[in-house]
């Protein structure tokens, strides 16, 4: 049971931190073996997962037929890697001033330019200045580049199926050129982080998510792919853009539209038997739908009604420390949840969950202290027409009113935890945060999860110039920490998705897992809320930093792997069996995790016909 060895959060954060310290990579970077490859001459260069730029040595340049094609300078990798980090910051001298949009999509863009053609010296970048990139190829720039994708598309990555390859998909797969594939992420662009329908252009979703993969969990590169299925789309917009990539007609619904993703995981599952899938923005009544209908047959899991339940629970769980409660004290703890879309009531259920377990009560009594808010209001069991993952959480009239607002919920209730998922930018407005200063808690929590940054629901200056300066504040975007007037710091807490999802695919691909099991989301969470110290956690800091991303990856993706052999559906991984995994300590798991870890470095090619 997860909740045995919560005692022991700071033992066990404080022995991560100690493991941290001064450790800037977790793999030997020792030259690796040769690497086997069937073209020469101008083909090598350009193909972004082998060349090397002018980083051939001179054997390599004769063995693959490129004298002649390189100037003959050779360019060592390090110095690559410093000139390409030049270029980056002189992009940034040279746009200060500019609007915040330009200046990202221009930094998107120098990223995208080196990743089409050097993808080895791409992820290195990538991984040793995950805090400074992580924003550009993910949450939140991703958001403004799947928006404008259509006009941004320069080269294909990635695969697309369509409602007109009904029928073919068994066949479509495998021109896919790679013969193994760890990882897929997929999506219908049918609800893109809080912006929507975006139809085709939501293909950036799936591409920043595996960067975070690589990046973050070491998957790969050549063994991941992103996945559009593309159904159409009902923004008018797009439709009537005459640069839009996509299918020109309505979204399936229905019947349709089921077949369409059944036939899709067939091939998937049938060409990679052992693939991991994550589901990603799809529009909550699908995400819902998709999930419980896939999640016992396939690997697979959604990370906007999963993922984002369990870092969200690690920042609740977080919050109880914060206050200076014992950890059994999550149980009366009073939460509203501002959103009842996939990721809103993902996290309730979780959450809900998590008191069940720890009071010993069942999952309708634990829904007491929780407080649903969607578009309509309040909630309640008098409302018609609810979404039916919704019904479980719906409160009596009797307790407040059908409809009640934000304001009014929260006057009323007075709750520990006001959580937003609506992805409406600003919701949470001067009145709103005010009233939390009435909350019964010692040290009230604000959490405006929403992506990408416009959507949040209030900034984090905001949250702590009107709901208090004692205050915990998490969001789903970045924002900057704020000064506060009595001199201490307003911690802002990134409760992003990046923390888990890596190592939830990471744990279950390594452990070779049937399926992934509620029990293995659950660790992962409480993986992550164990990994701050008390220290930390008291000054407000309830997420680490993203610069040891690798490291918190390897302990949650531990995490995971124990959990699945309790739940006992692993089937291993390689040359690493059932019986191996089960005899492992948890040290030699997180050992075995990092081993696992893939890091970029130049290869020696080798030429074969």
């Amino acid at each position: 049971m997860m909740w045995r060895n919560i005692a022991s959060f700071s033992k066990v954060a404080a022995a991560s931190a100690a493991r941290t310290r001064g450790s800037r990579r977790w793999l030997s970077t020792a030259i690796p073996g040769p690497c086997i490859v069937h073209k020469r001459g101008s083909d090598i260069l350009h193909d972004p997962w082998f060349n090397k730029d002018t980083g051939f040595p001179l054997t390599e340049r004769d063995r693959l037929g490129l004298r002649g094609l390189l100037p003959p300078r050779i360019i060592s990798f390090e110095q690559q890697y410093d000139r390409f980090i030049e270029s980056f910051r002189s992009l940034e001298r040279n746009t200060k001033g500019q609007p915040d949009n330009v200046v990202s999509l221009a930094k998107w863009r120098i990223l995208n330019r080196l990743h089409d053609r050097n993808e080895t010296l791409y992820y290195r970048v990538l991984i040793d200045n995950i805090k400074d990139f992580a924003p550009i190829i993910y949450t939140p720039t991703v958001g403004l580049v799947c928006q404008n994708y259509s006009g941004l598309y320069r080269r294909p990555r990635g695969m697309y199926f369509s409602a007109k390859d009904k029928g073919e998909m068994m066949s479509m797969i495998y021109n896919w050129p790679a013969h193994q594939v760890d990882m897929i992420v997929i999506t219908d662009g049918s609800r893109i982080l809080g912006l929507g329908d975006l139809g085709v252009q939501g293909i950036g979703i799936p591409i920043g998510k595996l960067d975070m993969y690589v990046a973050a969990a070491g998957i790969n590169p050549q063994r991941v792919l992103p996945i559009m299925l593309d159904v159409g789309t009902n923004n008018q917009k797009l439709l009537q853009n005459p640069l839009y990539l996509g299918l020109r007609q309505p979204r399936l619904e229905g019947e349709e539209y089921l077949e369409i993703i059944d036939e899709f995981m067939e091939a998937a599952f049938t060409r990679w038997p052992k693939a991991v899938v994550q589901f990603e923005d799809f529009q909550a009544k699908w995400a819902f739908e998709t999930l419980e209908r896939y999640r016992k047959r396939f690997c697979m899991f959604n990370d906007d009604v999963q993922g984002t339940a369990g870092v969200a629970l690690a920042g609740l769980l977080g919050t109880v420390r914060a206050q200076g409660r014992p950890l059994s004290d999550f149980v009366n703890q009073k939460i509203v949840v501002v959103g009842a879309g996939s990721a809103g009531l993902g996290v309730t259920k979780m959450a809900v969950q998590a008191v069940a377990r720890m009071a010993g009560i069942s999952f309708a009594e634990a829904t007491k202290n929780f407080y649903l808010i969607d578009k309509d209001g309040l909630v309640t069991t008098e409302r018609t027409k609810l979404d039916p993952a919704a019904v479980p959480f719906a409160k009596n009239p009797a307790e407040i009113r059908e409809g009640a607002s934000i304001v009014e919920v929260v006057r009323t209730v007075r709750p520990h935890v006001l959580l937003g998922l609506s992805g409406v930018g600003g919701i949470f407005h001067e009145e709103v945060l005010k009233a939390m200063r009435e909350s019964d808690s010692c040290k009230p929590a604000i959490f405006a999860m929403s992506n990408p940054t416009l959507n949040a629901e209030c900034t984090a200056a905001d949250a702590f110039k009107h709901a208090g300066e004692n205050i915990v504040f998490g969001s789903g975007s970045p924002f900057e920490n704020v000064e506060l007037e009595n001199g201490n710091v307003g911690h802002v807490n990134q409760a992003n998705n990046m923390y888990l999802f890596p190592g939830i695919g990471l744990g279950t691909l390594l452990s070779g897992a049937r399926i992934v099991t509620d029990g293995m989301l659950l660790a992962a969470a409480e993986c992550l809320a164990s990994y701050m110290t008390d220290e930390e956690v008291q000054k407000g800091i309830l997420y680490p930093s993203i610069n040891n991303i690798r490291h918190i990856t390897a302990e949650v993706g531990a995490a995971v792997l124990r959990a699945a052999i309790s739940d006992d559906i692993v089937e291993g991984h390689g040359d690493v069996g059932p019986r191996d995994l089960s005899h492992m300590s948890k040290e030699e798991t997180v050992d075995y995790i990092t081993r696992n870890m893939w890091f970029p470095i130049y290869s020696p090619l080798v030429h074969e016909k």
